[in-house]
Protein backbone atom coordinates (compact mmCIF):
# COMPACT_ATOMS: atom_id res chain seq x y z
CA UNK A 1 0.00 0.00 0.00
CA UNK A 2 2.79 2.27 1.08
CA UNK A 3 4.62 1.82 -2.13
CA UNK A 4 1.05 2.51 -4.68
CA UNK A 5 0.94 5.90 -2.28
CA UNK A 6 4.28 6.55 -3.35
CA UNK A 7 4.20 5.88 -6.99
CA UNK A 8 0.89 7.57 -6.81
CA UNK A 9 2.75 10.51 -5.35
CA UNK A 10 5.42 10.63 -7.65
CA UNK A 11 3.35 10.68 -10.87
CA UNK A 12 1.03 13.61 -9.49
CA UNK A 13 4.16 15.44 -9.14
CA UNK A 14 5.49 14.89 -12.36
CA UNK A 15 1.89 15.72 -13.66
CA UNK A 16 2.38 19.34 -11.92
CA UNK A 17 6.09 20.06 -12.99
CA UNK A 18 5.67 21.50 -16.15
CA UNK A 19 4.04 23.70 -14.73
CA UNK A 20 6.74 24.86 -12.53
CA UNK A 21 10.04 23.84 -13.87
CA UNK A 22 11.58 23.87 -17.41
CA UNK A 23 9.61 21.07 -19.36
CA UNK A 24 12.80 20.39 -21.54
CA UNK A 25 15.16 19.81 -18.54
CA UNK A 26 12.13 17.43 -17.29
CA UNK A 27 11.98 15.11 -20.30
CA UNK A 28 15.55 15.10 -20.29
CA UNK A 29 15.37 13.83 -16.96
CA UNK A 30 12.68 11.37 -17.88
CA UNK A 31 14.79 10.00 -20.81
CA UNK A 32 17.64 9.57 -18.81
CA UNK A 33 15.69 8.22 -15.58
CA UNK A 34 14.75 5.67 -18.13
CA UNK A 35 17.97 4.62 -19.91
CA UNK A 36 19.43 3.98 -15.88
CA UNK A 37 15.66 1.69 -15.30
CA UNK A 38 16.70 -0.03 -18.22
CA UNK A 39 20.27 -0.56 -17.21
CA UNK A 40 19.10 -1.35 -13.73
CA UNK A 41 16.87 -4.90 -15.52
CA UNK A 42 20.15 -6.00 -16.34
CA UNK A 43 22.41 -5.08 -13.41
CA UNK A 44 20.63 -4.75 -10.47
CA UNK A 45 17.80 -7.92 -11.74
CA UNK A 46 19.92 -10.39 -13.39
CA UNK A 47 23.70 -9.92 -11.59
CA UNK A 48 25.01 -8.83 -15.55
CA UNK A 49 27.37 -5.69 -15.55
CA UNK A 50 27.21 -3.82 -19.15
CA UNK A 51 29.25 -1.19 -19.95
CA UNK A 52 28.32 -1.11 -23.50
CA UNK A 53 24.86 0.59 -23.07
CA UNK A 54 25.23 3.94 -24.60
CA UNK A 55 25.87 2.01 -28.02
CA UNK A 56 21.62 1.27 -27.66
CA UNK A 57 20.85 4.58 -26.18
CA UNK A 58 22.99 6.37 -28.86
CA UNK A 59 22.63 4.19 -31.56
CA UNK A 60 18.89 4.09 -31.15
CA UNK A 61 18.99 8.10 -30.72
CA UNK A 62 21.03 8.23 -34.13
CA UNK A 63 18.56 6.00 -35.96
CA UNK A 64 15.56 7.91 -34.91
CA UNK A 65 16.45 11.21 -35.50
CA UNK A 66 17.74 9.97 -39.23
CA UNK A 67 14.35 7.92 -39.99
CA UNK A 68 12.48 11.28 -38.61
CA UNK A 69 14.52 13.62 -40.64
CA UNK A 70 15.52 12.14 -44.07
CA UNK A 71 12.65 9.56 -44.32
CA UNK A 72 9.61 12.08 -43.07
CA UNK A 73 8.49 8.71 -41.26
CA UNK A 74 5.88 9.40 -38.54
CA UNK A 75 7.12 9.91 -34.63
CA UNK A 76 5.46 6.69 -33.81
CA UNK A 77 7.36 4.92 -36.42
CA UNK A 78 10.82 6.60 -35.80
CA UNK A 79 10.51 5.41 -32.32
CA UNK A 80 9.71 1.83 -33.28
CA UNK A 81 12.65 2.06 -35.60
CA UNK A 82 14.97 2.66 -33.35
CA UNK A 83 13.78 0.68 -30.37
CA UNK A 84 13.82 -2.67 -33.08
CA UNK A 85 18.14 -1.09 -34.20
CA UNK A 86 18.65 -1.21 -30.30
CA UNK A 87 16.87 -4.76 -29.31
CA UNK A 88 19.16 -6.08 -32.83
CA UNK A 89 21.91 -4.82 -31.22
CA UNK A 90 21.23 -5.97 -28.20
CA UNK A 91 20.87 -9.90 -29.22
CA UNK A 92 24.21 -9.50 -31.68
CA UNK A 93 26.26 -8.01 -28.62
CA UNK A 94 24.01 -9.95 -26.08
CA UNK A 95 24.97 -13.04 -28.22
CA UNK A 96 28.60 -12.75 -28.07
CA UNK A 97 29.14 -10.91 -24.12
CA UNK A 98 27.21 -13.92 -22.31
CA UNK A 99 29.69 -16.51 -23.65
CA UNK A 100 31.61 -15.11 -21.22
CA UNK A 101 31.13 -13.69 -17.28
CA UNK A 102 32.21 -11.43 -14.46
CA UNK A 103 34.94 -8.76 -16.08
CA UNK A 104 34.80 -10.65 -19.19
CA UNK A 105 31.47 -10.15 -19.97
CA UNK A 106 31.51 -6.38 -19.30
CA UNK A 107 35.03 -5.85 -21.22
CA UNK A 108 33.69 -7.80 -24.23
CA UNK A 109 29.85 -5.36 -24.44
CA UNK A 110 32.83 -2.45 -23.57
CA UNK A 111 34.94 -3.58 -26.37
CA UNK A 112 31.97 -4.13 -28.98
CA UNK A 113 30.09 -0.87 -27.96
CA UNK A 114 33.05 1.20 -29.18
CA UNK A 115 33.67 -0.25 -32.12
CA UNK A 116 29.95 0.84 -32.75
CA UNK A 117 30.92 4.53 -30.92
CA UNK A 118 34.09 4.32 -34.72
CA UNK A 119 30.39 3.09 -37.13
CA UNK A 120 28.64 5.89 -35.62
CA UNK A 121 32.21 8.03 -36.21
CA UNK A 122 32.54 7.23 -39.72
CA UNK A 123 29.26 7.02 -40.65
CA UNK A 124 28.11 9.38 -43.37
CA UNK A 125 24.50 10.05 -41.71
CA UNK A 126 25.86 10.59 -38.44
CA UNK A 127 27.16 14.12 -39.26
CA UNK A 128 30.82 13.22 -37.46
CA UNK A 129 31.78 14.93 -34.73
CA UNK A 130 29.37 17.75 -35.57
CA UNK A 131 26.11 15.23 -34.63
CA UNK A 132 23.27 14.98 -35.87
CA UNK A 133 21.35 18.05 -36.27
CA UNK A 134 17.54 19.60 -36.30
CA UNK A 135 15.31 16.12 -35.78
CA UNK A 136 11.98 17.24 -36.10
CA UNK A 137 9.23 16.45 -33.22
CA UNK A 138 6.21 15.70 -36.13
CA UNK A 139 2.94 15.08 -34.96
CA UNK A 140 1.67 12.41 -32.28
CA UNK A 141 -0.64 9.57 -34.22
CA UNK A 142 -0.96 12.29 -37.39
CA UNK A 143 -2.75 14.88 -35.47
CA UNK A 144 -1.30 16.36 -32.20
CA UNK A 145 1.71 18.89 -32.67
CA UNK A 146 4.61 17.64 -30.42
CA UNK A 147 6.20 21.27 -31.30
CA UNK A 148 5.02 22.58 -28.42
CA UNK A 149 6.78 21.13 -25.45
CA UNK A 150 4.09 20.80 -22.62
CA UNK A 151 2.35 18.51 -25.15
CA UNK A 152 5.82 16.68 -26.22
CA UNK A 153 6.51 16.41 -22.18
CA UNK A 154 2.83 14.75 -21.40
CA UNK A 155 3.81 12.26 -24.36
CA UNK A 156 7.15 11.32 -22.82
CA UNK A 157 6.09 11.10 -19.30
CA UNK A 158 3.23 8.67 -20.79
CA UNK A 159 6.06 6.66 -23.00
CA UNK A 160 8.01 6.66 -19.71
CA UNK A 161 5.75 5.76 -17.30
CA UNK A 162 4.31 2.49 -19.61
CA UNK A 163 8.32 1.81 -19.88
CA UNK A 164 8.48 1.86 -16.19
CA UNK A 165 5.24 -0.51 -15.86
CA UNK A 166 6.47 -2.71 -18.32
CA UNK A 167 9.69 -3.01 -16.12
CA UNK A 168 7.80 -3.55 -12.91
CA UNK A 169 5.68 -6.07 -14.57
CA UNK A 170 8.57 -7.88 -15.36
CA UNK A 171 10.43 -7.97 -12.21
CA UNK A 172 7.55 -9.16 -10.77
CA UNK A 173 6.73 -12.09 -12.91
CA UNK A 174 8.09 -15.81 -13.32
CA UNK A 175 10.43 -14.57 -15.57
CA UNK A 176 11.95 -12.00 -13.30
CA UNK A 177 12.09 -14.43 -10.37
CA UNK A 178 14.14 -16.78 -12.70
CA UNK A 179 16.66 -13.82 -13.37
CA UNK A 180 16.69 -12.99 -9.57
CA UNK A 181 17.85 -16.90 -9.34
CA UNK A 182 20.34 -15.91 -11.79
CA UNK A 183 21.91 -13.21 -9.81
CA UNK A 184 21.80 -14.59 -6.44
CA UNK A 185 23.37 -17.90 -7.63
CA UNK A 186 23.58 -19.18 -11.52
CA UNK A 187 25.06 -22.68 -11.00
CA UNK A 188 22.17 -23.55 -8.51
CA UNK A 189 19.71 -22.02 -11.10
CA UNK A 190 21.77 -24.31 -13.70
CA UNK A 191 20.80 -27.26 -11.83
CA UNK A 192 17.37 -26.65 -11.61
CA UNK A 193 16.86 -26.78 -14.86
CA UNK A 194 16.82 -23.35 -16.36
CA UNK A 195 18.59 -22.44 -19.35
CA UNK A 196 20.37 -19.62 -17.33
CA UNK A 197 22.35 -18.30 -21.52
CA UNK A 198 18.72 -17.74 -22.43
CA UNK A 199 17.39 -15.71 -19.70
CA UNK A 200 20.30 -13.81 -19.68
CA UNK A 201 20.15 -12.98 -23.52
CA UNK A 202 16.46 -12.06 -23.18
CA UNK A 203 17.33 -10.13 -20.07
CA UNK A 204 19.84 -8.32 -22.33
CA UNK A 205 17.50 -7.46 -25.24
CA UNK A 206 14.96 -6.17 -23.19
CA UNK A 207 17.23 -4.13 -21.34
CA UNK A 208 18.82 -2.76 -24.55
CA UNK A 209 15.34 -2.24 -26.33
CA UNK A 210 14.65 -0.37 -23.38
CA UNK A 211 17.39 1.78 -23.59
CA UNK A 212 17.00 2.07 -27.12
CA UNK A 213 13.37 3.71 -26.55
CA UNK A 214 15.25 5.97 -24.22
CA UNK A 215 17.86 6.89 -26.37
CA UNK A 216 15.15 7.90 -29.12
CA UNK A 217 12.62 9.66 -26.76
CA UNK A 218 15.61 12.04 -26.01
CA UNK A 219 16.83 12.67 -29.94
CA UNK A 220 12.92 13.68 -30.29
CA UNK A 221 12.86 15.84 -27.56
CA UNK A 222 16.50 17.79 -27.60
CA UNK A 223 16.32 17.50 -31.67
CA UNK A 224 19.56 16.26 -31.99
CA UNK A 225 22.10 13.37 -31.67
CA UNK A 226 25.99 13.59 -30.68
CA UNK A 227 28.82 11.13 -30.07
CA UNK A 228 28.87 11.52 -26.56
CA UNK A 229 25.60 9.74 -26.70
CA UNK A 230 26.90 6.72 -28.31
CA UNK A 231 30.65 7.20 -26.24
CA UNK A 232 31.53 4.84 -23.44
CA UNK A 233 31.45 7.75 -21.04
CA UNK A 234 27.61 7.42 -21.13
CA UNK A 235 28.11 3.97 -19.68
CA UNK A 236 29.37 5.20 -17.19
CA UNK A 237 26.91 7.70 -16.76
CA UNK A 238 24.12 5.34 -16.29
CA UNK A 239 26.11 3.13 -14.05
CA UNK A 240 26.65 6.23 -11.72
CA UNK A 241 22.83 6.82 -11.86
CA UNK A 242 22.21 3.38 -11.02
CA UNK A 243 24.49 3.03 -7.98
CA UNK A 244 23.39 6.19 -6.57
CA UNK A 245 19.67 5.38 -7.04
CA UNK A 246 19.88 1.90 -5.86
CA UNK A 247 20.58 -0.92 -7.19
CA UNK A 248 18.13 -3.57 -7.65
CA UNK A 249 15.09 -1.03 -6.54
CA UNK A 250 12.57 -0.19 -9.06
CA UNK A 251 12.33 3.68 -7.97
CA UNK A 252 16.40 4.18 -7.30
CA UNK A 253 17.66 4.37 -10.55
CA UNK A 254 14.79 7.32 -11.38
CA UNK A 255 16.29 8.94 -8.23
CA UNK A 256 19.62 8.93 -9.51
CA UNK A 257 18.81 10.11 -12.87
CA UNK A 258 17.03 13.25 -11.19
CA UNK A 259 19.87 13.80 -9.08
CA UNK A 260 23.06 13.59 -11.60
CA UNK A 261 20.93 15.32 -14.96
CA UNK A 262 20.09 18.36 -12.21
CA UNK A 263 23.80 18.24 -11.13
CA UNK A 264 24.87 18.48 -14.74
CA UNK A 265 22.14 21.63 -15.49
CA UNK A 266 21.83 23.56 -12.37
CA UNK A 267 25.02 23.35 -10.64
CA UNK A 268 26.85 25.96 -12.77
CA UNK A 269 23.62 28.31 -11.84
CA UNK A 270 23.79 27.54 -7.82
CA UNK A 271 27.61 27.75 -7.72
CA UNK A 272 26.49 31.29 -9.38
CA UNK A 273 24.55 32.10 -7.35
CA UNK A 274 26.54 31.48 -4.25
CA UNK A 275 29.16 33.66 -5.55
CA UNK A 276 26.82 36.47 -5.92
CA UNK A 277 25.58 36.15 -2.67
CA UNK A 278 28.32 35.81 -0.60
CA UNK A 279 31.03 37.54 -2.91
CA UNK A 280 33.72 34.64 -2.90
CA UNK A 281 34.60 34.34 -6.40
CA UNK A 282 35.65 30.51 -5.88
CA UNK A 283 31.79 29.08 -5.44
CA UNK A 284 32.12 29.82 -9.40
CA UNK A 285 34.63 27.26 -9.86
CA UNK A 286 31.77 24.63 -8.40
CA UNK A 287 29.90 24.91 -11.80
CA UNK A 288 33.18 24.23 -13.56
CA UNK A 289 33.50 20.88 -11.76
CA UNK A 290 30.25 18.98 -12.30
CA UNK A 291 32.46 15.91 -12.85
CA UNK A 292 34.55 16.18 -9.81
CA UNK A 293 31.20 16.95 -7.75
CA UNK A 294 29.24 13.88 -9.08
CA UNK A 295 32.32 11.72 -8.44
CA UNK A 296 32.55 13.03 -4.85
CA UNK A 297 28.51 12.09 -4.75
CA UNK A 298 29.76 9.07 -5.98
CA UNK A 299 32.20 7.59 -3.57
CA UNK A 300 30.30 8.86 -0.37
CA UNK A 301 27.40 6.85 -1.80
CA UNK A 302 29.62 3.99 -1.96
CA UNK A 303 31.15 4.67 1.21
CA UNK A 304 28.14 5.65 3.37
CA UNK A 305 25.16 4.12 1.03
CA UNK A 306 26.33 1.01 -0.06
CA UNK A 307 22.49 0.05 -1.40
CA UNK A 308 22.04 3.26 -2.96
CA UNK A 309 19.66 6.18 -1.57
CA UNK A 310 16.54 4.05 -2.23
CA UNK A 311 18.29 0.99 -1.32
CA UNK A 312 19.39 1.97 2.08
CA UNK A 313 15.54 3.81 2.76
CA UNK A 314 14.33 0.80 2.18
CA UNK A 315 16.23 -1.29 4.09
CA UNK A 316 15.39 1.19 7.24
CA UNK A 317 11.91 1.11 6.97
CA UNK A 318 12.05 -2.89 6.26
Amino acid sequence: MLKKTAYAAVLLGALVAPFFLYPVLLMKILCFALFACAFNLLIGFTGLLSFGHAAFFGGASYITGHVLKEWGVPFEIGLLIGVAFAAVAGVVIGGLAIRRQGIYFTMITLALAQMLYFVFLQAPFTGGEDGLQSVPRGKLLGTVDLGNDLTMYFVVLAIVVAAFALIVRIVHSPFGQVLKAVRENEPRATSLGYDVDRYKLLAFVLSAALAGLAGATKAVVLGFGTLTDVHWSMSGLVVLMTLVGGMGTLFGPVLGAIIIIALENKLGDFGAWLAEATSVEWFNAIGESVTMVTGLIFVVCVLAFRRGIIGELAARLR
